[in-house]
């Protein structure tokens, strides 16, 4: 079998990248060698560019293509998420690797967590990234840092962050996970690839050949992983779609599930932001049809006008979702249809756990300061998971769906003949309960009580957004369906107390928190 010649950068992580390959040729009984090409993105860094001048045009790559045009190399490994998504003439990908983790890292100094904050990144703390993409999604969330551009390879940007220059920085997990590196001493936080969406095929390797190269293009395909190479095409086509360049943040994540009936889906999670500091658009897409995805995905978001958003929940000043749809230039009402009036606690009996299925029943619980001892926590959802850490406690378990008797069974699996403790709303729905394996280890401990507050809303309105099944029966005390109305539902429970008062269409979304709703509304937007 023939001698293939790869070219590779010279950095550490390149150099994995390039071995790795090797590796892989050699089990296929290839002889293989390494040749390292400096590119302009490299010297690049020498110079202090930034990086949002370099990402995505070719500056880490023009050079090693150039070799394999010119025959000086047989194979150029790239990470994917770095290439162009036109291919130069006379050159095309024959294949890509496993997926590593595409999650991004937010790597803390210990001085700077602080729990109680998003990401348990302090108030004001000096952030470092060159990326227009992480730049916008962290803003989105946290406008309240400073941004400082960050520049160098893997290690030379966590050596950076030790020495004091940052507060925190992002960087992707793949490049971590592949090097090896020692991040002891420093807090990590591993973020959802679905809450912030990384780029392109991030995590994925690139091998690229010269066109017309039929026996190594054979032996590529013996390496190739098509389930991945399939899902990043979706990924790579919306950002060639959107003519994607360095300075577009957008991210975008494919995976491959099932659907609530068991059949196959793909879930397509973007987000796009106009320049790096404006609020990027997220949306969630699901599809059992690759075809047409990407141009369905992009014709929709181009389509996004702002609308008059009603939303029966009070907002707190650091709440994600109305300064989200605001930046849009999104009219927003926000007013709870519903009071909470506190039950007090006699006693806490004695458990091994303690489930909170909203952010209310973890409030009106805590303020009363009971004695609890040593137990698990468990949230329902994201959002209560942070109002847990308001109360200096963070959650062992927190549920991922918006099907609560999904998160049910996924919680009793885990939580086995463990004795549970409910704080919860006096005559509430008692899904998650309902899954325990012993019924009776389920102990109800009513907190609070729930008031109804009809209000007369707009009816100017354009999407009304329905957060519990007391807040759909306290509109329809006061306010009638109008049919230019869309709605909103937070879950299964109030989609079928929707359904009760005759609105039969609503969207759900695909997260219990901000997020999930800004989803769902700019869906329906």
């Amino acid at each position: 079998m023939r001698k293939i010649i790869i070219g590779t950068r010279g950095s550490d992580l390149a150099l994995w990248q390039a071995n790795y390959t090797k590796g892989l040729l050699e089990k296929e009984g290839c002889e293989v060698e390494l040749k390292i090409i400096s590119t302009e993105g490299d010297r690049s860094q020498q110079w202090n560019t930034s990086f949002d001048k370099l990402e995505g045009k070719g500056f880490f790559t023009k050079e090693i293509e150039d070799a394999l045009l010119n025959k000086e190399i047989d194979l150029a490994v790239h990470s994917h998420k770095d290439l162009p998504t036109d291919s130069p003439a006379g050159l095309v990908i024959a294949g890509v690797s496993e997926r590593e983790d595409p999650s991004e890292l937010l790597l803390i100094r210990k001085e700077a967590v602080d729990e109680k904050q998003k990401f348990n990144l302090k108030q004001k703390a000096v952030l470092g990234t060159s990326s227009s993409r992480r730049k916008a999604q962290f803003l989105s969330f946290r406008d309240d840092v400073e941004l400082k551009d960050l520049r160098g390879n893997v290690p030379t940007r966590v050596k950076k962050l030790r020495d004091g220059g940052y507060d925190a920085i992002l960087i992707a997990n793949a490049g971590i996970e592949r090097l090896g590196l020692d991040l002891s001493g420093l807090h990590i936080e591993k973020i959802n690839p679905q809450e912030f969406i990384p780029a392109p095929a991030q995590g994925v390797l690139a091998w690229q050949i010269r066109e017309g190269d039929k026996e190594l293009e054979k032996i590529i395909g013996k390496i190739n992983n098509e389930e991945v190479e399939t899902r990043i095409n979706v990924e790579r086509r919306v950002l060639n779609l959107f003519e994607g360049g360095c300075h577009m943040p957008l991210g975008a994540y494919c995976i491959a599930d099932t659907d609530e009936n068991d059949r196959p889906v793909f879930k397509v999670w973007v987000s796009k932001a106009d320049e790096w500091d404006k609020q990027p658009v997220q949306l969630y897409f699901e599809s059992q049809h690759l075809s047409g995805l990407p141009e369905r995905i992009v014709e929709q978001i181009k389509a996004i006008q702002p609308q008059k958003v009603f939303v029966s929940k009070t907002f707190r000043e650091r709440d994600y979702l109305p300064k989200a749809l605001s930046r849009l230039g999104f009219s927003v009402e926000a007013k709870s249809l519903i009071e909470f009036k506190e039950i007090k606690i006699e006693r806490v009996p004695v458990c091994d756990w303690i489930f909170f299925s909203s952010k209310h029943a973890v409030k009106y619980f805590f303020r009363q300061k009971p004695e609890i001892g040593k137990v698990k926590f468990g949230c329902i959802s994201k959002q209560t998971a942070a109002e847990l850490r308001q109360f200096g406690h963070r959650a062992d378990f927190i549920g991922q769906n918006t099907d609560t008797k999904f998160i049910g069974k996924q919680f009793a699996s885990l939580a086995g003949n463990a004795k549970v403790v409910f704080p919860i709303a006096k005559e509430s729905m008692q899904s998650i309960q309902q899954q325990l394996t012993k019924k009776e280890n389920a102990i109800n401990l009513p907190v609070y009580q729930t008031i109804k507050h009809p209000q007369i809303i707009d009816t100017a309105t354009n999407i009304v957004v329905f957060t519990s099944p007391s807040n759909v029966d306290a509109f329809f005390e006061k306010n009638k369906w109008q049919a230019h109305y869309s709605a909103v539902a937070m879950g299964d429970a109030t989609a079928s107390a929707l359904l009760r008062k005759g609105v039969r269409k609503c969207v759900k979304p695909i997260s219990f928190d901000d997020l999930g709703l800004f989803q769902a509304i700019l869906g329906l937007s």
